[in-house]
């Protein structure tokens, strides 16, 4: 798979070969939204708490004797038909959590990036640098590559701390490194421009989990 390259002013700077194993994947709706909802819920903490009848403060006595009051019989004041009672089949502590194989990890990114190259959401870069640590540089860029609603940036790797500085003022931007890339940072991007680097990055990385 052949694919045009471009600069950071959006000019056109030759080409690159896409692994078609990564970005040219048939793509399955329903498992996506399985490893989405798994992420998603392996995300949340799981720490909402009610109090039952039996945390509640206040008297375990029977408030009248059970006939001859007229009124309705009733057991405890902490029941939770009762103000200031227990909740009843309320939250408690519990785990989300989900886990995926790693080979359906691996399968949900190469359909979610061949999902996006498809839909012609994939930029392709050869290189992205920033001469200084202003948000203004990189706002320019993204500008010129019609790429400023919620653009996702897949970088070789973590380091170049200009490019980092720059655009953690950016509402919206992500920045991913290709090893640390996942199916849901795709999903919910608009653009998602990849250098070169990070592309052999990437393909190096699905190699390896290959072996």
């Amino acid at each position: 798979m052949e694919t045009k390259v471009l600069d950071m002013k959006g000019a056109e700077a030759g080409s690159v070969s896409l692994n078609e194993a990564v970005f040219g994947a048939k793509v399955k709706p329903t498992f996506l939204h399985e490893v989405v909802t798994s992420y998603l819920g392996n995300q949340r903490r799981g720490t909402a708490d009610v109090k039952t009848r039996s945390e509640v403060s206040g008297t375990g006595k029977k408030p009248w004797k059970q006939k001859g009051t007229g009124r309705a019989r009733h057991g405890s004041m902490r029941s939770p038909i009762w103000r200031k009672g227990g909740v009843a089949f309320g939250p408690t502590p519990r785990s989300f959590r989900t886990e995926l194989p790693a080979a359906k990890r691996k399968a949900a990114l190469a359909q979610a990036l061949s999902s996006k190259y498809a839909e012609g959401n994939v930029i392709v870069l050869d290189g992205l640098k920033v001469e200084e640590a202003k948000t203004k540089n990189l706002v320019n860029v993204l500008e010129a590559l019609k790429a400023d609603r919620k653009p996702l940036l897949v970088v070789p790797a973590y380091g170049d701390e200009k490019l980092f500085l720059a655009a953690r003022n950016i509402a919206d931007l992500s920045m991913c490194s290709a090893a640390d890339l996942h199916a849901y940072a795709v999903l919910d991007s608009g653009k998602v421009l990849i250098t070169k680097e990070a592309v052999e990055a990437l393909n190096r990385r699905f190699n390896k989990e290959a072996e």
